[in-house]
């Protein structure tokens, strides 16, 4: 699947993998292995951004993955992101889509918003800002509609 495609079908909160179609090097050769790991990876739906312009300059498209955190005693300290513009070229699929029923917390309202957590109901996304400082949050159920969205314009979201 194209990152186009990942742009256009697939709901913020899903888990999406990535490639760039080389094999897996054996686990001896560890610099390699971390490169291959660097190009090769999975993260969580966070942001998709429209088509927008800085100045003169119009930037493309693009879609966020969040990759993992890192960090000690239950506070994280690096937050892993990752950017992909429509015009890349790692073959992407979706590996898993949020359920029906679940909630998507937004740090805030309006087309920046970025996914902060994805919670099982409406009660644990609450609670779960009680413990988390986004004042400006917002929450957003998933709906029949995006859960049954799986075939769009006769292309499947996989």
């Amino acid at each position: 699947m194209s990152a186009s495609l990942i742009y256009d079908l697939a709901p913020i909160g899903s888990i999406v993998a990535w490639s760039d179609g080389t094999p897996r090097p054996p686990e001896r050769h560890k610099k390699k292995l971390a490169a291959w790991e660097n190009r090769n990876s999975e993260g969580r739906l966070i942001r998709k951004q429209g088509k927008r312009g800085i100045g003169n300059v119009c930037l493309t498209p693009d879609f966020t993955l969040h990759e993992g955190d890192f960090g000690a005693g239950g506070i994280i300290a690096i937050r892993i992101h990752r950017t992909f513009s429509l015009d890349t070229h790692p073959t992407s699929k979706v590996i898993e889509r949020p359920l029906l029923d679940h909630v998507r917390v937004f740090d805030r309202a309006g087309d920046n918003a970025e996914l902060v957590h994805l919670a099982v109901n409406r009660q644990t996304a609450e609670e779960w800002l009680t413990r988390h400082g986004y004042p400006d949050a917002v929450l957003d159920e998933v709906t029949a509609d995006e859960v049954a969205a799986d075939h769009v314009e006769g292309r499947a979201a996989v």
